[in-house]
């Protein structure tokens, strides 16, 4: 009960670093500004781990490689601790070890999916309900590129836009290729 409840809180704080930190590559990725109310919470709460890391390791093609590292570093050192105390991660050894990377790839991507959806529907709903809202210009500039191809595709419908349906049908089957990938990468672990 008491290792649950450790792997709860630890997994409740490493999810919470981990998804900062793909905001902030996300945003540095879109060029999307960082002046407002979500932007400056971001710097601030992962401001403290990124600097350092960025003196090591640098960006590629202007994306914030420092930010997408520690980023999957977090969500290793939670599936590392959970395995271990779970009894599936016998020694530190190579095989658990890739083990532990593939799977913090994993979920990183499951929680990028998630980063996605989630901005979607804010979009969406700050479309409909009001437009011109300060935030909504922030995730618009965050779901704009990833809507651009559908709406080459798929027209607006009696005025409403049918796309984020559309993204977010496909963002749904990405999570299920991921939780595929995932269970076929526990087994090796038994």
């Amino acid at each position: 009960m008491l290792i649950r409840i450790l792997l709860f809180i630890l997994d409740t704080v490493c999810s919470f670093f981990t998804l900062a930190l793909l905001v902030r590559f996300v945003m540095q990725w879109l060029r999307a500004p960082f002046r407002n109310p979500l932007g400056q919470f971001i710097v601030a709460v992962t401001d403290w781990m990124v600097r350092p890391v960025r003196r090591l390791v640098p960006g590629l093609f202007g994306l914030d490689m420092a930010s997408l590292l520690l980023a999957w570093l977090w969500q290793i050192a939670y599936h590392g601790i959970a395995l271990g105390f779970s009894g599936l991660l016998f020694a530190v050894s190579l095989e658990p070890t890739l083990i532990v990377m593939v799977l913090a790839l994993l979920e990183l991507l499951k929680m990028a999916l998630y980063l996605l959806m989630g901005a979607v529907l804010i979009s969406a709903i700050f479309s409909w309900v009001n437009p011109y809202a300060p935030m909504a210009e922030i995730f618009n500039t965050l779901t704009r590129p990833l809507l651009r191809p559908f709406r080459r595709l798929i027209p607006p419908v009696g005025g409403v836009d049918l796309t984020p349906l559309a993204l977010l049908l496909l963002l749904q089957i990405a999570l299920f290729v991921l939780a595929g990938l995932r269970q076929s990468v526990l087994p090796v672990m038994l």
